[in-house]
Parts: C-alpha cells; sequence; structure tokens
C-alpha cells in the first residue's frame, strides 16, 4: 500500500492539544467509507489489503407500519447521531478533515473513516499513514506526553470524570474542560434536535426521555434521562445518545466516548425475550463463586429487546461494530432500576452469515460443524449483555467501583465477564426448560465466536477478553485441535469445568479490584500465540472478513 505523511501541523496538534473551550470542530465533509470506496467493484491489490478486512452491509429496515410522526422523528434522530460520530473523531484522533485532506487515495480515505483515525483498530492500532507514531493509550482524552504519574499528582478534583477532557494551559499545567464546554456549539445543536425528536414522539415515554436527554447533553448530567429511558416500555423508536463507554481510553478507562445508535425495535421478538430478565436475582444468588462477591443484587427493572438499528455513529462504529448493548453504565442506577439489553438483530445477521458460518467451515469439526446456529449465537450475545448486570459493581474491601479500581483493564474483565456469565445463565435456563435446542449448540457456536473476535485484535476490550479465555479454555482442554484437518472440536465437560473455574477467578479478581491481579492475567494470556496466529492467517488468506461496514442514512432508508 502507498503510504502518505501527515503535515507537521498535523503531528503538532497530536502532541500539544488545543485548550479551546468551544467548537474545535470544522465543516464536515464525507463520513462514509462507502462514499470513497466500493466494495462491490473490489480487486486484489495492496491499495486494498486493509479495506478486505470489512464486508460491506446495508442498515435499514422496514418503516412501512411506521406513523408520519415517527418517520420524521427518524430523520432528527439520524441529524444529531451525525454531529455525535464528529464528537467522537476529536475523542479518539483530533481533525477528521485535516486528516481526510492529507491522504492522496480514497482507498487511505475509506479506511481512515472506519477506523476513525490513522490507526488499524483490527490491528493492535498500528499505524498505516506514513509519520504518525503509536496511538496515544489515552487516545485525545489526555495531552499525549502526559505520564500517568503527572495525571495522579494533578490537584484537579474532575480529573478522573467521564465527562472532562484533560488539557494543559498556557503554563503547561494539567487542566480538565466539561465536554459540554469543549463542545458548546454541537451540544446546542444536539440539544435542539432531541427536542424537536421529542415534539413528534407520540409514546409519552420517549417524549419524556428525550426532553431529558437533550437536558442532560448540556450539562453531562446524564443520571435522570437514563432513569427515564429505562421507565419507557412500549416505544417503537429509540436512540442511545451521547458519551457512553470507556473502551476508547486505555490510559485509564476513565473517560467515556461519543456515540449514537438509531433504532427501531421488533416489537414481536421483544415480547418473547421478556421472560428472561425475571431470572436474574436467581442466577446471581447460584453464581460459582463465594457469596461475598455475589452480594448485590441485580436492579429488577431489566429490559430484554430486539432492534433494527438503522445508524451507527461515533464509538460503536469504529472498527468492530457492536451487535448488543446494555446500558445505563451508572452503577447507582444499574443497582435501583436495572438496565435494559438492546440486541441489534440485523447487524447480528450480517456477521452471522457473512463472517461467522465461513469461520466455522474453515475451523469446525465435521462432527460438530451443524450445531453451529444463529439461534445460539444470537443468546449467547444476548445473554452476554444480560450478564452484564451479574456479578459485583463495587469492590468489598473499599476500593471503590470495580471500573476505578482495575483502571484500563477493567473493560476487559468486564466483557470477559460478561460472556463467562451468559454461558453460565444459558447453561442454567437450559437445565429449567426455559432455552430450547442442544446445549451443545451454544457451546460450539460460542467456541467459533472466540475465532472471530479475537481477531479484533489487543486493542479491543472484546480481542483481549476473547485472546484471555481462548487460553485459558486451551490449557484446561477445553477444546481440541486435529493436527490432520487443523480443526477445532468441543470437550464438553471440560468446557463446563473451565467455563465455572474462569467465571470464578474474573469475579474475584473484579470483588477485590486487584489491579496487579488483572494486569498479570491480562499479560500472560491476553497473547495470540504461533498456532492461534496460523489459523488466523488462514481465515485471512481466505478472504473472510474481520468485521462488517455500513452503507447507512437517509439514502438508503425508504420512508414512503
Amino acid at each position: 500500500m502507498n503510504h502518505f505523511t501527515i503535515s507537521a501541523l498535523l503531528i503538532l496538534f497530536l502532541v500539544t492539544q488545543s485548550c479551546e473551550k468551544e467548537s474545535s470542530l470544522t465543516t464536515p465533509v464525507a463520513s462514509s467509507p462507502t462514499e470513497y470506496f466500493d466494495w462491490s467493484g473490489m480487486t486484489n491489490t495492496d491499495n486494498t489489503a486493509l479495506l478486505r478486512k470489512y464486508t460491506p452491509f446495508q442498515l435499514t429496515t422496514d418503516l412501512s407500519e411506521l406513523s408520519d410522526n415517527q418517520r420524521a422523528m427518524i430523520k432528527v434522530l439520524i441529524e444529531a447521531a451525525s454531529i455525535m460520530d464528529d464528537l467522537f473523531w476529536y475523542d479518539a484522533y483530533g481533525d477528521k478533515n485535516e486528516l481526510l485532506e492529507s491522504l492522496k487515495t480514497n482507498e487511505l480515505k475509506a479506511f481512515a473513516l472506519i477506523n476513525y483515525g490513522p490507526w488499524d483498530r483490527l490491528g493492535d492500532n498500528v499505524p498505516f499513514v506514513d509519520g504518525v507514531g503509536a496511538k496515544p493509550a489515552g487516545a485525545n482524552f489526555y495531552p499525549a506526553d502526559m505520564t500517568k504519574e503527572e495525571f495522579e499528582n494533578a490537584d484537579l478534583t474532575d480529573k478522573a470524570s467521564l465527562y472532562t477532557y484533560i488539557r494543559r494551559d498556557g503554563d503547561q499545567k494539567l487542566i480538565s474542560i466539561p465536554y459540554h464546554e469543549q463542545f458548546k456549539v454541537e451540544v446546542k445543536q444536539v440539544s435542539d434536535l432531541l427536542k424537536k425528536a421529542a415534539a413528534l414522539a407520540e409514546n409519552e415515554g420517549l417524549k419524556k426521555y428525550l426532553e431529558l436527554r437533550s437536558e442532560a447533553i448540556l450539562t453531562d448530567d446524564y443520571q435522570k434521562s437514563d432513569m427515564a429511558w429505562l421507565d419507557m416500555k412500549s416505544n417503537q423508536i429509540d436512540i442511545v445518545i451521547g458519551p457512553i463507554e470507556t473502551y476508547e481510553d486505555q490510559l485509564f478507562g476513565y473517560k467515556s466516548a461519543h456515540e449514537a445508535y438509531v433504532l427501531v425495535k421488533d416489537m414481536a421478538w421483544s415480547k418473547r425475550l421478556e421472560k428472561y430478565a425475571a431470572y436474574l436475582p436467581e442466577l446471581q444468588r447460584g453464581l460459582p463463586v463465594d457469596d461475598q462477591y455475589k452480594k448485590e443484587e441485580p436492579g429488577t427493572d431489566t429490559e430484554l429487546n430486539a432492534y433494527d438499528v438503522i445508524f451507527y455513529a461515533g464509538d460503536c462504529n469504529a472498527g468492530s461494530k457492536t451487535i448488543a448493548i446494555n446500558l445505563p453504565n451508572d452503577e447507582e442506577v444499574q443497582l435501583a432500576k436495572g438496565t435494559r439489553r438492546l440486541q441489534l438483530k440485523n447487524a447480528m445477521q450480517a456477521k452471522f452469515d457473512k463472517i461467522l458460518t465461513p469461520i466455522a467451515d474453515m475451523l469446525v469439526d465435521d462432527e460438530q460443524r451443524a450445531h453451529i446456529t444463529f439461534d445460539a449465537f444470537f443468546a449467547n450475545t444476548m445473554f452476554h449483555e444480560v450478564s452484564h448486570g451479574l456479578g459485583i459493581k463495587n469492590t468489598i474491601n473499599s476500593k471503590g467501583t470495580v471500573r476505578t479500581a482495575l483502571k484500563e483493564h477493567a473493560s476487559a474483565l468486564e466483557e470477559g465477564k460478561a460472556d463467562m456469565l451468559g454461558l453460565y445463565m444459558i447453561r442454567q435456563l437450559h437445565e429449567k426448560g426455559e432455552i430450547e435446542g442442544d446445549i451443545k449448540d451454544y457451546y460450539v457456536t460460542f467456541m467459533t465466536s472466540i475465532f472471530r473476535s479475537v481477531r479484533f485484535g489487543a486493542a479491543s476490550a472484546h480481542g483481549k477478553a476473547n485472546m484471555i479465555r481462548f487460553n485459558y479454555f486451551n490449557e484446561r482442554g477445553a477444546f481440541e485441535q486435529n493436527a490432520e484437518t487443523g480443526k477445532f472440536k468441543v470437550n464438553f465437560d471440560r468446557f463446563e469445568d473451565a467455563m465455572d473455574e474462569l467465571s470464578e477467578l474474573i469475579l474475584t479478581l473484579q470483588g477485590d479490584g486487584n489491579y496487579e491481579g488483572v494486569s498479570k492475567l491480562v499479560a500472560e494470556k491476553a497473547v495470540i500465540g504461533p498456532g492461534l496466529q496460523g489459523d488466523l492467517d488462514k481465515l485471512a488468506a481466505a478472504g473472510i472478513p474481520v468485521d462488517i461496514v455500513f452503507e447507512q442514512g437517509l439514502g438508503v432508508l425508504t420512508f414512503d
């Protein structure tokens, strides 16, 4: 691939980072990778090597049964989400337009848009543009030259806030700038659009949520709107919007990144999922760990819903695409009311068809290949999200929340916990007769999904979690590889034993707030050995994509 050097001004920007409190965004340019590159005509050249990691998928759904107001609302919500997309560019990198204008080929521009910067998210954040150094662990949330020690010693009361950027003043001292002050213009625009959407809302719960969210975006105080989001039950249109997840901050895991999803609820699918939430308290009590690590009671207002997502923006759209959501992240809200789990079934189906099925054909033993099913993939993904509500949110030894105690490792460990406890839930509910099908379907599909998710790389919390699990399960004989065919087979008894052992280990590390123990686990297990790398190379050589890229927005939706 031909690489091009970013200007000295851009490098200077990454080092110094602006302290401006007003808008730092410029006039937006084309923001969809499909506007720069047509995957349908892709040829096998050096310029397309990186783009072949992705396969396109059109985000749409049937809007014919929606009311005129609902269809009008979708247009407004997509406009608001598009603004959040630009805010995430600032979180992750800085000036989007300057980067795109410095790149000389459409292939590079498309890849930069997928990655929200010049670093390959599915390639351990290796830069793909000449002249760009390593991605700062703290992305653009902190000065690139700031050390951890400098941050820890800084006398700033809100330095660990989810909603502040850390910058330098004229004397090079660290200061904090709230998100809503950094982007006064943009958050006002988003707020006004959410109010406009609220005026169109025919569902009272949705109207209240949109009104409260429009206020929250102006102040970075999201708890009331989070509560209102959980209170609304019968809405068919939904939007998840704000600075939410902390994956992008790999320095401390403190700072939340901007994102948005515009969603249409599948009312029939959601109705079928209602019953599972009622089992959470019972399942919490039965977790395979000492009582002190499961003493918290999960909220009782938990919901499971299925959606078609029609627009991704920001963090959720960067690199590997999110296919299920568990929110809110606020520990107080979770303990008081629970969470909502959103299964994004159209995006999920795309990953199953375009990625998981081809992986299974190459790497799963012929005797177990029939156990790969979409129903099992959907259930594994769903109960992963449900299981974020199980376990422990606050350490048992006064170290604060698990998130703050485990810092940059919190997200990877939490994703690993959710994977393990999701399987635990499936086994328990299957034994109760609440889940149909052969339990082997869930286990074999889960194992195959490790090969899918581990390809996200060490830059991803999900990638790290899957590396840890692959190595842990492999050491305990949970699966074996045929030396002749290279295909894998699950050993079901050892698989369940490994599942319980890893669940206990993760829950104990979280409850103890054991930062050193988690650091050791990540260092030893979040690695790809030669054998696994060889299998991943086979998938790449066969042209199996790692993830999907969306063709989305008003141009692909049918409103008439």
